[in-house]
């Protein structure tokens, strides 16, 4: 039998910390591809490896839904005791991994081509970059099924196991890294194997735990719902909407970088600056969000109403601090990060114009952190997908369309509305739920 007792800021910790300290280990894997390909004798490498990273980054960002899903459906039938629900929503998950990943292998040629032409570059970096390409996209198996798993055990509010799969993944390419290029002399095509093998050393371990997590689990696999396609409705119905939710989010992000760039070079590079503050945000408030995505779903599964309303106002708290923080260290190192971050006069200047924006974002963006945990663990992903829709072309491209005379200004202004309204929309959402709908959930 689950735990029924109301969980506490320890029960949170146990799953928010591990996943803040998963989030903060991918940017230094990033700082080490560029550290390594940027100290080769050409400056191609160096672009090669950061747009096939771009592509790879937007193919797999938009596969986040087999993460998501997975958690909140895992976590209702952890918190049913329905093992056989929980092997269901792992084998559900995997077998559709897998066909992703199958359908991105066959088409890879076409794909390939198509990325790097539209991100451009001179003909030896598309080389380069095609190389790259064409080596890191067999990890498209093991990246995906990782995802089903890290959701999975997230779902089974255990955050350690996720912990282990992005260290071995991170640790493993960065030793692979400085292995393959520095001491065997190889180029990109070091970096994607890297990457290549770290995947799976991942999926190695999240195996292993995974065998051992439902060998202590009495239960069996009801090979029906895992043969038959119509079993999958739930599943689909979950992710297809998480899917476009993910679409229209980095929708919104590419649009500010590109019209960043058609405000010059200067605004541009002052944009990715700043970004690195928002990016930063989102490491610390999305580790309490997985933990609202668990301990939520585990709520729904239970049918506890009280339990769930709980969940959510322990969750707000620590949310709510951490983003305050974030405020008071922008507001107070802020220009220090700035510097560290760009030696460059005039986007330093540039970035200190504008600045002011991001040390008000963690608390008009903290709502939609927060939400989105809680949306997942009830497994709402149609509201989500309606809310981020409204928020992307409701609010955000006409917020843009009527401040373009503010220039970079209005830009920021319109990406913080975007925030705000999904925070606004998910929370109306929420306080109107029926309760009975708690009942109905299976």
């Amino acid at each position: 039998m689950t735990d029924r007792r109301l969980p506490t800021d320890r029960d949170m910790w146990r799953i928010a910390a591990p996943m803040i300290l998963s989030n903060i280990s991918v940017p230094l894997l990033g700082m080490v591809d560029t550290g390594v390909t940027g100290h080769l004798e050409s400056p191609t490498y160096l672009g090669a490896v950061a747009i096939g990273g771009t592509i790879f980054t937007f193919l797999y960002m938009s596969m986040n839904f087999l993460r998501m899903g997975t958690t909140g459906i895992a976590a209702q039938s952890f918190g049913a005791d329905d093992n056989d629900g929980l092997r269901v929503s792992l084998g559900q998950a995997l077998i559709v991994s897998l066909a992703i990943a199958v359908a991105i292998l066959l088409l890879q040629v076409p794909v390939g081509r198509f990325a790097i032409s539209l991100l451009g570059g001179d003909a030896e970096t598309q080389q380069h970059a095609a190389t790259y390409f064409s080596i890191r996209v067999w990890s498209a198996p093991g990246t995906l099924a990782n995802y089903a798993l890290i959701g999975w055990f997230l779902g089974l509010q255990n955050a350690r196991v996720p912990l282990l799969i992005f260290l071995t993944i991170n640790i493993t390419n960065i030793v692979l890294d400085l292995l393959f290029v520095v001491v065997f002399g190889m180029k990109v095509d070091g970096v994607a194997l890297a990457s290549v093998i770290a995947e799976y050393s991942g999926l190695l371990v999240g195996t292993a735990f995974a065998i051992d997590a439902l060998r202590h689990r009495e239960g069996h696999w009801p090979l029906a719902r895992l043969t038959n396609l119509a079993a999958y409705r739930a599943f689909f119905s979950v992710n297809a909407s998480l899917f476009i939710r993910s679409i229209a989010l980095m929708f919104t992000f590419a649009f500010v970088t590109a019209q960043g760039a058609r405000l010059g070079p200067a605004i541009l590079a002052a944009n990715a600056v700043l970004m690195n503050f928002q990016n930063l945000t989102s490491l610390g408030l999305d580790g309490l969000a997985h933990a609202a995505e668990a301990m939520v779903g585990k709520a729904v599964g239970q049918k506890n109403d009280e339990t769930l309303r709980y969940t959510v106002r322990l969750t707000l708290k620590w949310s709510l601090l951490f983003a305050a923080g974030f405020t008071v260290a922008y507001a107070l190192a802020g220009p220090l990060i700035v510097r560290i971050l760009t030696d460059l006069p005039d986007v330093r200047t540039t970035a200190m114009v504008y600045l002011p924006w991001l040390i008000a974002s963690p608390l008009i963006s903290v709502w939609c952190f927060l939400y989105d945990g809680v949306y997942v663990g009830m497994t709402r992903a149609r509201e989500m997908r309606n809310i981020m829709i409204f928020s992307t072309f409701g609010v955000f491209l006409p917020a843009w369309y009527l401040t373009q005379s503010f220039g970079n200004h209005g830009l920021w202004f319109a990406l913080l509305l975007f925030m705000a309204s999904r925070g606004i929309g998910m929370h109306l959402g929420y306080v109107r739920r029926p309760t009975a709908r708690l009942k109905d959930v299976h």
